[in-house]
């Protein structure tokens, strides 16, 4: 039997990305002469990747965007977000401990983010994280997305796992949706982006910090 293994989401479950996030986001949007927005206005689309989070701004600013407007703002927002990260970005707290246990244990560790591949590996790699994941797939990895199950499905074959022997960890509705669409156990946790209680999605479990995420957590929602 393969070693079990945990995927994570990235924003908002392994990493507290929103402050700079949103300050890309207002980099981008003042090339087009309009004001920053806030945390508050974008909370459910911090983990949704930079184009979500462009259309969502410009929508509330009252911006209407051309057929060919986007690209030139995306590629803003990358450049930005790539040279700054990883900024005021943080592990959240006890993450690192839980994972150093997780790997002691014998489990294998991924990364499954709607987030851009290339940034996601990058914000991994400065952070000096990069050692603990087997594989980290993004929303460009793939001809789809959370919460489509192949996007995990995909992440657990090539981390060199089994569908029936993982477990999604995440903060949004898509973790939970792409957990419960692959037929896997999830856990959620509270402090991430979601604009609704985690509770609310429907997760096997919810922990309230990474103290709580130990192998016998992952052995008992594999057993049940």
């Amino acid at each position: 039997m393969k070693s079990p293994l945990v995927v994570f989401d990235l924003d908002g479950t392994l990493v507290d990305t929103a402050p700079d996030l949103i300050s890309s986001l207002n980099h981008t949007i003042a090339a087009l002469d309009l004001a920053p927005v806030g945390y508050d206005n974008l909370t459910h689309l911090v983990g949704h990747g930079a184009q979500a989070m462009i259309e969502r701004a410009c929508r509330l600013r009252g911006h209407a965007l051309g057929s060919g407007d986007l690209p030139p703002l995306l590629q803003r927002f990358i450049a930005h977000y790539t040279e700054t990260m990883p900024g005021d970005s943080k592990p959240f707290p006890g993450i690192v401990n839980a994972m150093d246990t997780l790997k002691a244990a014998g489990f294998g560790l991924a990364v499954c983010t709607n987030k851009l591949e290339k940034l996601a590996v990058t914000l991994i790699e400065r952070l000096n994280l990069t050692h603990y994941f087997d594989v980290v797939t993004g929303g460009d990895t793939f001809a789809v997305r959370k919460p489509d199950a192949q996007h995990l499905i995909g992440t657990i074959e090539r981390a060199g796992g089994m569908v029936t022997c993982a477990v999604m960890v995440g903060d949004s509705a898509n973790d939970i949706l792409v957990a419960q669409n692959a037929g896997i156990p999830s856990i959620a946790v509270p402090f991430g982006y979601s604009d609704v209680g985690v509770e609310t999605l429907g997760p096997s479990r919810v922990i309230a910090h990474y103290d709580e995420l130990t192998p016998e957590l992952v052995r008992t929602l594999l057993a049940a």
